[in-house]
């Protein structure tokens, strides 16, 4: 690694640490204003943000991406107008920093509560999705921390672009400089140097692939949010209203299956095996997909093609979906816990008790009934957006927004008192 190249990271984090110190202090009215700013200039830039996505569209069509993984990259109008909206919506939300909860009065007299605030300054790694550039700016803004961007090589033209047009806008308003900034190559040595940095950058969150995820744990030394890929299951129990679990399974898996929140696993109960099984087969089939099943689910369903072990736990981002036949709740649950991502999983049943139990079972950030996964997300959790979904059970679990992006203090309110 050059000289040159370790000087790009460190220098922006050394700027970031002095925003950071000064965003600490910024009032919730002057990041507001930012974040409506940072709206407004996206909006009416869509033309020159557009020009930079197509570079990055064209780009991404002579790699060969798939066509789910170009609906994550593309920029479109209403992909612009929801980056805005997330934006505006953050700024109306309650400002966390500075709240003080859990006070109360020691025997003798003194106050003691906890207060929230910033980390300080957040590193941000993520691949393709460009609207994640606007999303998890504008969360670190509003919760009081400096951010150092640093999307995937194949958003490189859009993630400048968006980065550009916010840190412009941030300043307008009274941002200090550096409180928002993108690393503007693609070269990974970059991010090896950016998670070396303890002691300038505070807090890592990765999301995406596992390779992604795995090379930043091999080499930060710096505290790390995992955001691990999305192997969603969805389980249909025998006690299921079969309607509903055709509605639930199609939009979770055909709604838009680029997205780490789309189903990619369906577990059905082996007495629905020769009804909805072969039912719901075919309607996914209709819409596209690509079904790999076990025996039982090809002999439902002849023109499955045969899943692997692998298929059991992979994130397709694609119309494809691994389908399996289970005897039991307990198969079911035991299955998603082995073999999913802990990040957002599903059981369609009318009966409360298992739907009760499939809550406190399943391991994972986000657990639904009755309910499709694709409706794992921050602005759907009114949170505005998130940087992510964590995987971890560290911190935060499921959608992160302002209040997963701050930490707290103990505050002691005393009059004269000392320790006897």
């Amino acid at each position: 690694m050059s000289a040159s190249t370790t000087g790009i990271v460190r220098e922006m984090a050394l700027k970031a640490r002095k925003a950071a110190a000064a965003l600490a202090e910024t009032t919730a009215a002057v990041k507001n204003a930012a974040l409506i700013a940072m709206a407004d200039r996206l909006e009416k830039n869509k033309a020159a943000l557009q020009g930079e996505n197509q570079r990055d569209m064209d780009a991404g069509a002579q790699a060969g991406l798939s066509t789910a993984m170009l609906g994550r990259l593309e920029l479109t109008d209403k992909v612009i107008a929801q980056m805005a909206n997330s934006l505006r919506q953050v700024a109306r939300l309650p400002d966390p920093v500075g709240e003080i909860f859990d006070m109360v009065v020691r025997p003798n007299g003194m106050r003691l509560g906890r207060m929230r605030m910033p980390f300080g300054v957040i590193g941000i790694i993520y691949e393709s999705r460009p609207n994640v550039t606007a999303d998890a700016g504008g969360l670190c803004i509003k919760s009081g921390n400096a951010v150092i961007l640093r999307g995937g090589s194949e958003a490189i033209h859009s993630n400048r672009k968006i980065a550009s047009l916010m840190a412009e806008a941030g300043a307008g308003a009274g941002l200090p400089d550096g409180a928002l900034q993108l690393i503007p190559s693609t070269d990974r040595a970059l991010v090896i140097e950016m998670v070396k940095l303890e002691g300038l950058i505070d807090l890592i969150i990765p999301r995406g692939g596992r390779q992604l995820i795995e090379m930043i744990m091999q080499h930060s030394s710096i505290p790390v949010i995992k955001h691990l890929d999305g192997n969603c299951f969805v389980y249909v129990d025998d006690d299921a209203d079969l309607a509903m679990a055709r509605e639930i399974v199609l939009n979770a898996k055909v709604q838009r299956p680029g997205v780490c929140n789309a189903m990619e696993t369906l577990l059905v109960h082996s007495a629905l095996k020769e009804t909805f099984l072969p039912e719901i087969c075919r309607a996914l089939a209709d819409k596209g997909v690509e079904i790999r099943g076990d025996e039982r689910v090809r002999q439902a369903f002849p023109q499955a093609k045969s899943a692997t072990g692998n298929d059991w736990r992979a994130e397709y981002l694609d119309l494809i979906l691994a389908v399996g036949v289970v005897d039991s709740f307990d198969e079911a649950v035991d299955k998603i816990n082995a073999w999913g991502s802990h990040h957002t999983d599903s059981i369609v049943t009318r009966d409360h008790r298992k739907a009760m139990r499939f809550l406190s079972a399943v391991d994972s950030g986000c657990v639904f009934v009755n309910a499709s996964t694709r409706l794992s997300d921050g602005e759907v959790f009114g949170l505005g957006c998130e940087v992510g979904i964590s995987t971890d059970k560290l911190h935060a679990r499921g959608p992160m927004g302002l209040r997963e992006l701050t930490t707290a203090k103990f505050i002691l309110l005393g009059d004269g008192h000392v320790r006897t």
